[in-house]
């Protein structure tokens, strides 16, 4: 009879193991499945750094277990067109939601200063046109002008370089309105934050970054 009792514990111990590997395993797939589409996002915006046609486009990216949705705006059609065939073709896109807008190519606050400067005098518009040959010089070395789509990208690209070294597991999302940036979302470490913050600062065309970064575990 002992025998019997000491069988069924046993048999009840063995499937309290099994059930508790099982939980471990779901909690391990799920945490996968986070860094997963935290990388996701950064390797689609560095993707998007060095494209011509995306030129003038500001483009947002969310994942959520592999299937993307892109949101912001293109310049046209073309441009539309070709941010999604390269989400489609990178490794790890389950799906992808088109939310973008076609929108004329957003004029920052410098663009328009530029064009006062041209019309106010001969001796202005020289030194704009020597601002626009400098912008265009940095465009040819990225393939794309310097506004707020492309510094957003080269951000993520940038981090994509780091990510598996200080960035890995790190969910950032950045905004950049008029050169200016804000970084929110998570990082694991106090040092991944601050080399987060440093990249954004060194990045040519941002004139200041707000960090609101926490340090903690990443939700996706």
């Amino acid at each position: 009879m002992s025998y019997v009792r000491l069988s069924l514990g046993t048999l009840a111990l063995g499937l309290l193991t099994v059930a508790a590997a099982g939980s471990i395993a779901t909690a391990e797939a799920a945490q996968k499945g986070a860094i997963k589409d935290g990388w996701l996002v950064t390797k689609l915006h560095s993707l998007f750094v060095n494209e011509d046609a995306l030129s003038g486009s500001n483009i947002d990216v969310d994942v959520k277990a592999g299937l993307v949705t892109l949101q912001g705006t293109v310049p046209n059609e073309a441009a539309r067109g070709r941010a999604i065939a390269i989400v489609k073709g990178a490794d790890g896109v389950k799906g992808v939601t088109d939310q973008l807008r076609v929108a004329p190519e957003h004029r920052g606050i410098d663009d328009k200063a530029a064009d006062k400067a041209k019309a106010a005098g001969r001796k202005t518009a020289n030194a704009a046109e020597k601002a626009a040959d400098k912008t265009v010089a940095g465009a040819k070395k990225t393939g794309r002008a310097i506004d707020d789509g492309w510094i957003k990208s080269k951000i993520y690209a940038q981090y994509m370089a780091d990510w598996n070294d200080i960035l890995d597991d790190s969910n950032i999302d950045v905004d950049v309105d008029n050169n200016m940036v804000t970084l929110n979302g998570t990082v694991k470490s106090a040092a991944a934050k601050a080399r987060a913050v440093s990249i954004a600062k060194s990045t040519d065309g941002v004139k200041g970054v707000k960090d609101l970064l926490k340090v903690g575990t990443t939700t996706r």
